[in-house]
């Protein structure tokens, strides 16, 4: 008997008694391999090379006897076709050639997804389906790491000039879909109750499947960038997963890291950080190079939000280095120094490049500028406002007041520190104050020299006014900024409410892609979008 009729009879008795956790350990892939497979490969080389796969896939039919009703186990179609894929897979890799390798196991791991689809038999084929999985995730990013030997793949996917003729695929999105095709098998098994639990109240069948295949479509997804497919894994696993606290911990703390950053991408920092915070409370202490990964995002969204880090909570050993960037920042933030504010958010400053790489940096730019504003109109209040009397005149702040603050602090900026006018350095500012397009030349009216004018300041006032930073009304007569409902409270708590508690009280607490309740039997606690439903009777 050749080794691969004995290979092929150990598998026929792992399927015949549903050990998916044997399988996955019988079919291995990465160097170096066993002795045994060292035989095999030679016998595939020698006995059934590519002109004689035909033979090969009548011996796995022959060894490995399809089940019939009432049987334990054994094979089906779509496994075979797996496993001959599988022998495939050894007799031609070469581990040198990585883009190779990467192309015969994203075969290998589509055929084993289809064996996945078996009712009865394909939740033994699952180990195996995530281990593939795994393998290709690592394989994949690693070649988007070596872009010469992606080159010409790249090339390929260019069009006439270099222009994309359609969207390309990327190596590392083409491999996310073939995982993708994976999660959707496990979503869609029906086996056991419709809250998708078995008799002991856990995921049964192949739903067990569901948060490891999708966090490594995640990991994928976000590390080609393609946050439009990652939103059909969040609405995919939202629609039909089980409760989310009914899977291991490392699952759990994966699966709400990348929902936090795909909410944080899409500007929604209130349901990333609790996301986020949730991921933090649930990750294990040890895991310090995970716990920093999410504290990263977890602070930058409680920034924008208006809640600061505490010094505790910089201090602990996963947030080393973090203090020294994140600390200044709130430090300008709770002053009110634009000036430095925008300096340190530079992008010659120092810390940009990491701000950039973590994809952080305009957020903060873009959304804390207006937590600065704040802060300096009620430092303004402290210095000069009116805090009311026994008249009936309420407590107010001179905009002037707020203006000449203004123009104080960038009056103090220079060696190129960043004005009050964008955010850039005051040189590449005066470059561009001096380009006048040609087409535009002698309509362009000429710079008063005024940085801030008083229109941009009741602007900004008006604005933290509608975002319900500010509690009150301007007086456009008087230039001035009126609080209203002071009489029992004082001025200041009333007119600058705490930014945190104005935003929490508007927020909702659902956090779309996160499954926190079960199914009841009627599929009810779901979202169920409507957009472009008909009107009811509508023909």
């Amino acid at each position: 008997m050749s080794t691969i009729d004995q290979f092929l009879a150990e598998i026929n008795q792992i399927l015949r008694s549903k050990n998916g956790q044997k399988l996955r350990d019988y079919l291995v892939l990465e160097p170096p391999l066993p002795p045994l497979y060292g035989v095999i490969v030679n016998e595939l080389r020698q006995s059934f090379p590519a002109s004689r796969q035909d033979a090969l896939e009548e011996k796995c039919k022959r060894l490995l006897p399809e089940y019939e009703d009432g049987e334990v186990g054994g094979s089906w179609t779509s496994f075979i076709s797996f496993l001959v894929q599988y022998f495939v897979f050894l007799r031609d890799v070469n581990a040198e050639q990585l883009v190779e390798t990467h192309d015969l196991l994203k075969l290998l791991l589509q055929s084993c997804t289809l064996s996945l689809s078996d009712a009865t038999m394909g939740i033994v084929v699952l180990p195996s389906v995530v281990s593939f999985s795994r393998t290709l995730a690592r394989l994949a990013i690693g070649l988007d790491k070596r872009p010469d030997l992606i080159a010409h793949l790249t090339q390929m996917g260019a069009g006439v000039g270099g222009e994309d003729v359609a969207e390309r695929v990327t190596l590392v999105e083409g491999s996310a879909n073939v995982v993708r095709e994976a999660l959707k098998k496990c979503l869609s098994d029906k086996s056991g109750n419709d809250t998708g639990l078995d008799a002991n109240g856990r995921p049964g069948g192949r739903r067990i499947g569901i948060y490891i295949l999708g966090n490594i479509c995640l990991k994928l997804f976000f590390h080609c960038r393609k946050l439009r497919s990652a939103e059909f894994v969040f609405n995919s696993i939202n629609q039909n997963s089980p409760a989310l606290f009914h899977f291991p911990a490392s699952q759990r703390v994966t699966y709400l890291y990348y929902l936090g950053r795909y909410h944080f991408a899409n500007n929604h920092f209130y349901r990333a950080q609790s996301a986020l915070q949730a991921a933090h409370d649930q990750c294990h202490r040890e895991a310090l190079k995970q716990r920093r990964s999410i504290l990263v995002y977890l602070i930058t969204s409680n920034i924008i939000l208006g809640r600061f880090p505490s010094t505790q909570v910089l201090g602990r050993v996963e947030a080393k280095g973090l203090q020294e960037i994140f600390l200044p920042i709130c430090q300008a933030v709770k002053k009110g120094d634009l000036t430095t504010f925008r300096y340190l958010l530079d992008m010659d400053h120092p810390n940009a490049a990491w701000l950039l790489q973590k994809r952080i940096l305009l957020q903060l730019r873009n959304r804390c500028e207006v937590l600065v504003w704040r802060s300096l109109a009620r430092r303004t209040f402290l210095l000069s406002g009116f805090t009311g009397d026994t008249t009936k005149r309420a407590p107010s702040l001179s905009l002037e007041d707020l203006h000449a603050l203004a123009l104080y602090l960038e009056s103090r900026a220079s060696g190129g520190r960043a004005n009050l006018s964008n955010g850039h350095s005051e040189n590449s500012i005066n470059a561009q104050n001096d380009y006048v397009d040609p087409d535009l030349e002698g309509e362009v009216e000429s710079d008063d020299g005024e940085i801030v004018s008083m229109d941009e300041i009741e602007s900004v006032v008006a604005s933290l006014i509608h975002q319900d930073l500010l509690h009150g009304y301007i007086s456009h007569r008087y230039l001035r900024f009126v609080i209203t409902g002071a009489k029992a409270k004082p001025a200041l708590d009333v007119g600058f409410p705490t930014v945190w508690s104005i935003i929490q009280a508007a927020a909702s607490n659902e956090v779309p892609g996160w499954v926190k309740k079960d199914r009841d039997k009627a599929g009810g606690d779901r979202v169920i979008n409507i957009t472009g439903a008909r009107p009811a009777g509508a023909g």
